[in-house]
C-alpha cells in the first residue's frame, strides 16, 4: 500500500489551495466548489497529495492552537533560510529555526496564514 493523500478541514479551502500552489508549488489534481470547496493538491513530484476542504458539516480544528509537533506537514527544502524569508513575506509565521541539528539536518517550523504547521527540512542524508 501507499498513501494517496492526507486531508485538512479548513475554513477557506480555495484560499489555502491558491496559497499552497503559489508558495509551495502544489498543483490541483482535482477540485470543485460544490457542494463545498475541496481540492486535491499534488506536490512537485506528483506522487504525494494533500486534500484541502471546507465542509460546513464538519468543525474546523484550531490548528493555530496546536503544538506544531503534534501535527505538521514537512517539506524537503534545499534552501531553508531563503524559503523561510519568502514564506514569511507571503504571510507565514516563523515558529522556530532555521536551525542545524546535531546530525546536520537543517529545520524550520512555520505556520501558514491559516495556522497549519509546515516544516522545512534539508536533510544531511536524504530520506526520500
Amino acid at each position: 500500500m501507499k498513501i494517496e493523500h492526507f486531508a485538512y478541514q479548513v475554513n477557506d479551502a480555495t484560499a489555502v489551495a491558491e496559497w499552497y500552489g503559489e508558495q509551495l508549488g502544489f498543483t490541483v489534481k482535482r477540485g470543485q466548489e460544490t457542494p463545498f470547496p475541496v481540492y486535491f493538491l499534488a506536490d512537485e513530484s506528483g506522487a504525494v497529495m494533500i486534500e484541502i476542504y471546507s465542509n460546513p458539516d464538519v468543525q474546523t480544528p484550531d490548528y493555530a492552537s496546536m503544538d506544531p509537533l503534534i501535527l505538521h506537514l514537512a517539506f524537503v527544502c534545499a534552501a531553508v533560510p531563503e524559503t523561510v524569508q519568502r514564506l514569511e513575506a507571503a504571510g507565514a509565521i516563523l515558529v522556530s529555526g532555521p536551525e542545524t541539528m546535531p546530525d546536520g539536518d537543517q529545520l524550520a517550523m512555520l505556520r501558514d496564514p491559516w495556522g497549519l504547521a509546515i516544516q522545512l527540512c534539508h536533510r544531511a542524508e536524504s530520506m526520500v
